[in-house]
């Protein structure tokens, strides 16, 4: 069955739930925003009564000016132009209630997207690495973006719902005035105009549902697509992928095209259903003022009036309508804001000093799942100015363990601690100022060379030079057509792979962290810059605290102490020739290594 005739499954309630819900999105918008919500809501009433007040204009001038023109032959000039003066001035009033209700409703709409997404970025800035991890970028994407707007999205026609409820409420008590008849026979149209809005209601209301959630669904899957791209063109899977986001994308099209047939079948009915009223009105009417039971001009205002009062219901039918997207939206934004297990910060400072800082580890142990154990009673110190390197087969917890020094994440026991304070007790900002990760994948912005090595920071020119000249950068850096103006492009992608690392090495040391950790950073560049690279950390003024994720002997080499993992745990320790001498496992992995490299490079 086409996806376009399959109806979801709603609950019984769910009209009445997602109704009750929207009402509580308007309320938290006008608790959040008062002040622009009065305005245009003024405005709005400001230009219901005034829509009204033509009704009574066009009944005056019926019976005042019109009928006895007629009746006698000429024209009063006065009344005429009295008559001209009453139109100008209820239309420039007006138009100043559409002005303020328009303005207030767009001002106040777009400030709350703005704030909740400057709240929804706060919230991912303040997660861990591991809640990341465990969800897509696409659909953070769509929390920022889709499910922010579709939250607000009532908001542009509330103020005037909130102003066509006031004019509803005078137009009807003036039909009333007018002739209580008529105004009888005129409202009876309005119950079939409100069971018909519940039963659009109903039909519309899961299949917007669905749409906005789908709208998350292909947001996911087109990010994911273009993140792999290059995966996907080497692999050749370019048509599976087409076929996966034309899938996503058909059954959101259906959801929006169920919906829009829906909203075109009924849009007709609801349009029709007024102007039946006013015939019959105008039925009645005629054979009342035939009668002289009724005045034309009473009749002309009550069937005018009817127009105006089916306006307001529909305009909250369109408010209506916006519920289900919306209620939808703001539960996925609000999921991101309550989410809980945030990092907990101290108040505590790292010590002042100049040179490398202690690195300490202390019976940690670490996993994602509850049973797991990447790390298990890891303990090591690196003191300050020595370099340390972190030698281990796949999944022996390398990674696992740099997430942990840079408080990535934290353990879930043990301690990690800098010149003896605790990660956990640090002040916001604390830690990266004295520790810096240069991750084995360099990301670069779309900037220039000196906004990705200074990412905003107050930087000389001539410390950004130092800094890379110490990552071996500052050659091909003076050769880009800008130097350090120079415009890399999304991700850096004008560059090599290793210039991408010496770029991103730069980044860490112009800050001087007095703990450098490297995640295998110089994986891409080549042996003879790589030992350059570290013999100029190693022996520069200002000697940092280096830990290291090597692979190549001539890096571990450098090390003053070698620890090698296996399993989550340190295995061995000592210096690069004690361990090729006295452990077999550690000899087999880094001569298995060796032997790679040769047969990549021959």
């Amino acid at each position: 069955m086409n996806d376009v005739d399959q109806a979801p499954d709603p609950h019984e309630d769910r009209v009445r739930g997602s109704t009750r819900a929207g009402f509580a999105v308007l309320g938290v918008a006008i608790r959040r925003q008062p002040r622009v919500f009065a305005i245009s809501t003024i405005g709005s009433v400001l230009f219901g009564a005034l829509t009204v007040a033509d009704a009574w204009v066009l009944g005056w001038s019926t019976d005042n000016v019109l009928l006895p023109a007629f009746r006698d032959g000429e024209v009063d000039g006065s009344l005429l132009w009295a008559v001209l003066a009453l139109f100008v001035a209820v239309a420039l009033l007006r138009a100043v209630g559409i002005v303020a209700r328009r303005v207030g409703a767009g001002v106040m709409m777009f400030r709350l997207e703005a704030e909740s997404r400057r709240a929804v970025t706060r919230r991912y800035l303040e997660l861990p690495m591991e809640w990341h991890q465990r969800h897509p970028t696409g659909q953070l994407l769509s929390n920022a973006n889709a499910d922010v707007e579709a939250a607000w999205s009532p908001i542009a026609p509330l103020p005037m719902a909130v102003g066509t409820v006031a004019m509803m409420v005078i137009a009807i008590v003036q039909m009333l005035f007018a002739d209580l008849v008529l105004a009888i026979v005129g409202l009876l149209i309005f119950p079939i105009i409100i069971v018909t809005n519940v039963v659009y209601q109903n039909l519309a209301e899961g299949w917007a549902t669905k749409a906005q959630e789908l709208r998350a669904e292909v947001s996911a899957i087109a990010h994911e697509s273009f993140d792999g791209a290059m995966v996907v063109k080497a692999l050749g899977r370019e048509p599976q992928e087409t076929e996966r986001f034309a899938a996503s994308s058909r059954e959101l099209r259906d959801a929006n095209i169920r919906v829009g047939r829906i909203r075109a079948a009924f849009d007709p009915i609801l349009g029709a259903l007024p102007n039946l009223g006013v015939l019959v009105v105008l039925a009645v009417g005629v054979s009342r003022v035939t009668s002289g039971a009724a005045d034309p001009g009473d009749v002309v205002t009550v069937a005018y009036l009817l127009t105006i009062v089916a306006f307001p219901i529909r305009s909250i039918g369109w408010l209506l309508s916006d519920f289900p997207a919306s209620v939808v939206g703001f539960r996925r934004v609000e999921a991101v804001l309550g989410t809980t297990g945030q990092m907990v910060y101290g108040t505590s400072g790292v010590p002042a000093g100049r040179g490398g800082a202690t690195l300490e580890v202390r019976d940690v142990v670490h996993g994602y799942e509850p049973e797991q154990r990447l790390l298990d009673g890891v303990s090591f110190t690196v003191e300050p100015g020595r370099t340390v390197a972190l030698v281990g087969a796949t999944a022996s917890g390398k990674s696992t363990l740099t997430t942990l020094l840079t408080r990535l994440v934290d353990p879930r026991s043990g301690q990690v601690a800098v010149d003896g304070t605790d990660l956990r007790d640090l002040a916001p900002g604390e830690l990266a100022r004295v520790l810096a990760i240069v991750p084995q994948s360099a990301f670069l912005f779309d900037d220039s060379v000196r906004g990705n090595v200074t990412l905003g920071g107050d930087f000389s020119d001539d410390q950004v030079w130092a800094a890379l000249r110490t990552a071996q950068a500052d050659e091909f850096v003076a050769a880009l057509p800008d130097g350090l103006s120079t415009s890399l492009g999304e991700r850096g992608t004008s560059l090599s792979g290793g210039q991408r690392q010496r770029l991103s090495l730069a980044r860490a040391l112009v800050r001087r962290p007095r703990v450098l950790i490297l995640d295998d950073a110089t994986s891409a560049v080549d042996p003879e810059v790589e030992q350059r690279i570290l013999a100029g950390l190693q022996e520069g003024a200002h000697q940092t605290t280096l830990v290291l994720v090597a692979h190549r002997k001539a890096t571990i080499g450098l090390a003053d102490e070698v620890l090698h993992l296996e399993g989550g745990r340190i295995a061995s320790r000592g210096t690069h020739e004690h361990l090729l001498a006295s452990s077999p496992t550690y000899a087999r992995l880094v001569n298995a290594y060796e032997h790679d490299s040769e047969q990549v490079t021959s």
